[in-house]
């Protein structure tokens, strides 16, 4: 049997910080666990189109559609029109101010309004829970809507169309609101067509004012909003987690057989989340994630990931009945990262606790805090000397690789700051004075003279995008002629095709092909700290244009093609994006706004 094309990762997100959804551009729902970000999957067709199921409107005449997100929200409007007339469908999820707080139900709405016409739609509602596993029945509601049966969890759908046209997929004339709303293990909220307009108003109003609280840079602030937003999705609010991206198993380049679990919180991609959002003035999501660290690093010896509840074994297993993205897969779940030793991790910590306490805005007093940051630089200045997994995660690679290094040199430095504003005066003496000791270490082992670059490893020969970070993280001056070569040899060697590989040496799967998307605005954002402006402002104008037709990127770029692969949406790429864009946004200001080659 022959399976089809992968589909396009040309989704929207949608969410409310219990729930994401990805909608494709065709009104389908083609990726849904419930009832949390790190569930079961109810509707799983990205990863297999025939046997993962979705929730789809199909109108019955031959129909176009436009999809976008109503501005500066994560509210999808797609407009559709057919030959009998055209209608409009809102796809979201309930979040309500109340006073300070949020109202987020595990609910997500489907509003449809009609605009002209008597168009006819029909409703193509396939749950498949459990990751397609379960044995389910789709029955009429016990009071009204329907019923799904038979799942790790009860699903309600809302509707004001009766139930048995929904089942049997009949056609429906689409000539007043119609609206679905589906929940997991309690009803929904939203039962009934005003419901849905006063949620989706609401909705649209609430994510408008956390919009209107950014402080975008005035370099390409549209970009930067849409990735502020997209970041907000990862943010789960019962726990303060954040996770990689909402998706398990989309392959960094197909039939690679690269395929990872991403619904988990990995430390390092929330402290660069919560330092993108931060330098945006939002601080809410850092101090509900430093929460999760300090509980996390209370209860036992610090992961590099967890799950969004702080759960610690993420075995990972393969599921065979979902083929795959590319009808290859393997289709993962959970992810053996866990027990890896990523030394980076307790630097990124340390900048985390850092770029919060140390804000004017915040107020936080807590005893833990101290021996939270002692134990975090105990850690790195301990694991300095030992190998480790790397950033990159190399199932068998152990090595002493030059960003872990970095990492180490970052915890203790900026440690020894934080402490100095802790009052702990003779904690930062002597993690200032280690700090100050290996600083020339890690700048002459991992620079290799004869290739005129920074190395992947102590003593090596092999180019890694990381390092492009060195001078963001401070060690090392961006006009430094080590940097500034380093920098022009992985253009070279790294990005021939203008994407930036993470490295392009053999790892435990072989060669990696695509550009892993953040490495590519590390690169803009090192040309900007080179002095080298105008170059950066091009090169972030390029990449902006990989972005799908909403806004939002995935994991990897295929370099030949531009198509997006990996897990989607990433957050890790959004901050990339964020960063580049603030530091070019600094720069320009300083200069006076001038770009020559863009004036």
């Amino acid at each position: 049997m022959s399976v089809p094309p992968p589909l396009p990762l040309h989704h929207g997100a949608i969410g409310n910080g219990r729930v994401l959804a990805l909608v494709g551009p065709g009104t389908s729902i083609d990726w849904l666990c419930l009832p949390r970000f790190d569930s079961p999957s109810v509707f799983a067709r990205i990863l297999d189109q025939e046997r993962g199921g979705a929730w789809s409107f199909k109108p019955v005449e031959d129909w176009r559609a436009v999809a976008g997100y109503v501005r500066n929200t994560n509210v999808m409007r797609t407009e559709i029109e057919t030959r009998d007339g055209r209608f409009e469908l809102y796809d979201f999820a309930p979040r309500v101010m109340q006073g300070m707080q949020i109202d987020a139900p595990i609910e997500i709405c489907r509003l449809i309004r009609p605009l002209a016409g008597a168009p006819k739609i029909r409703v193509n509602f396939d749950p498949r829970p459990d990751y397609a596993r379960a044995n389910v029945e789709v029955v009429p509601g016990a009071l009204h809507g329907i019923e799904v049966i038979g799942g790790p969890t009860r699903l309600y759908l809302s509707t004001n169309v009766p139930a048995p046209y929904v089942l049997d997929g009949s056609s429906i004339r689409i000539d007043r609101p119609i609206y679905f709303s589906l929940s997991a293990g309690v009803p929904p909220q939203v039962d009934s067509a005003p419901d849905a307009e006063a949620s989706l108003d609401q909705t649209i109003r609430g994510w408008r004012v956390w919009a209107k609280t950014c402080a975008l840079p005035s370099f390409a602030p549209q970009s930067v909003l849409r990735s502020a937003l997209c970041l907000k999705l990862h943010a789960f609010n019962e726990t303060g987690a954040i996770i990689a991206a909402a998706t398990t198993s989309l392959p960094e380049a197909l039939g690679s057989g690269r395929t990872w679990d991403y619904r988990f919180c990995w430390l390092r991609d929330a402290a660069f989340v919560v330092e993108a959002l931060r330098r945006l003035s939002h601080l809410a999501e850092g101090e509900a994630f430093v929460r999760f660290l300090r509980d996390m690093a209370d209860s036992a010896p610090l992961q590099p990931m967890y799950g969004i509840t702080g759960k610690r074994d993420l075995h990972e297993e393969i599921l065979p009945n979902l083929r795959g993205y590319d009808g290859v897969g393997p289709v993962r779940i959970g992810n053996a990262a866990y027990v890896q030793q990523q030394h980076d991790v307790y630097g990124e910590m340390v900048l985390c606790l850092e770029t919060i306490l140390t804000d004017p805005r915040v107020v936080w007093e807590d005893p833990t805090l101290a021996p939270l940051l002692e134990h975090l630089v105990a850690e790195a200045i301990d694991s300095f000397d030992k190998v480790d997994t790397g950033l990159w995660e190399y199932r068998t690679q152990p090595r002493h690789y030059t960003f872990s290094k970095a990492m180490c040199w970052v915890a203790a430095h900026r440690g020894a700051e934080l402490a100095d504003f802790l009052g702990m005066k003779e904690r930062a003496r002597e993690w200032c004075a280690w700090a100050e000791q290996k600083l020339p270490i890690v700048l002459d082992r991992a620079y290799n003279k004869e290739l005129g670059m920074f190395t992947q490893a102590f003593d090596g020969d092999k180019a890694d995008a990381s390092n492009l970070l060195l001078p963001a993280l401070g060690l090392i001056d961006p006009l430094d002629p080590r940097f500034r070569s380093t920098v022009r040899a992985y253009e070279k060697e790294l990005a021939p095709e203008g994407l930036m590989l993470r490295y392009k040496h053999l790892d435990d799967f072989g060669h990696t092909t695509s550009a892993f998307s953040i490495c590519s605005f590390w690169w803009v954002e090192a040309l900007a700290m080179m002095g080298e402006v105008d170059e950066a402002v091009a090169l972030f104008h390029r990449l902006e244009q990989y972005a799908n037709p909403l806004g939002l990127f995935s994991e990897d770029i295929e370099p030949s093609t531009g198509a997006l692969l990996g897990n989607f949406p990433q957050a890790y790429t959004h901050v990339g994006l964020i960063h580049s864009a603030i530091t070019i946004g600094e720069i320009l200001d300083a200069r006076g706004g001038s770009f020559k080659a863009w004036s």
